[in-house]
């Protein structure tokens, strides 16, 4: 008995997947085609496939125009810790470490403001700058550009930028003590360029 049901149900299955076989292939046909189409008109409108290479690209070109624009100081600042400093006050810029007030530039993170001459955190101030790119514009520049644009925008208009940003206490976003560390990076990473910058005059 348990065999002829069994049987029974093979042969029931078989027939309905013979019924349902030519509409299963005439809707993946259908798929096809529309895939085909869709791929068709995305050539004729220049819009070429996904590249996996092209964030690493973009990062890399972002990083060359960081670069050109600041000053080597800076740049080795950027490459070696991995974010920017900027003094604040556009008089105060020239004073350097004399200035009130100073800003870490990080990728895609709040612009943090803080006291160089004791290390207190003043705020967070958050700005977005959008990739409006095609095909591939997204919420996130290259992270390099992230932080040339910031640069730029603080060193061009400071107060303008400030008034515009969403501004928070510290630690909304970003780990107080990732900050601490990163100024005693900063710290020892000055010592150690003026002092090879010394050797180097003393060389001479």
């Amino acid at each position: 008995m348990a065999l002829a049901l069994g049987t029974a149900a093979v042969v029931l299955v078989v027939l309905l997947w013979e019924l349902a076989r030519p509409r299963a292939i005439g809707a993946l046909r259908s798929a096809r085609a529309r895939l085909q189409r869709l791929r068709a008109r995305s050539r004729a409108a220049g819009v070429v496939g996904y590249d996996p290479g092209r964030e690493r690209r973009a990062e890399q070109r972002a990083r060359e125009l960081l670069r050109s624009c600041v000053d080597e100081r800076d740049w080795a600042m950027y490459r070696d810790l991995g974010f920017l400093r900027v003094w604040g006050g556009v008089g105060e810029r020239l004073r350097g470490a004399g200035a009130p007030y100073a800003y870490l530039i990080y990728p895609h993170r709040p612009i943090v403001a803080y006291v160089p001459r004791t290390g207190a955190l003043l705020n967070e101030y958050c700005v977005a700058f959008p990739d409006h790119s095609r095909p591939y514009g997204s919420a996130r520049l290259p992270d390099s550009d992230d932080v040339l644009a910031k640069w730029m925008a603080l060193t061009a208009d400071e107060r303008r930028l400030i008034e515009q940003a969403n501004m928070h206490l510290p630690g909304r976003q970003i780990d107080p003590d990732r900050i601490s560390r990163d100024l005693v990076r900063l710290a020892r990473w000055e010592r150690e360029s003026d002092d090879g910058a010394t050797d180097i005059v003393r060389a001479a």
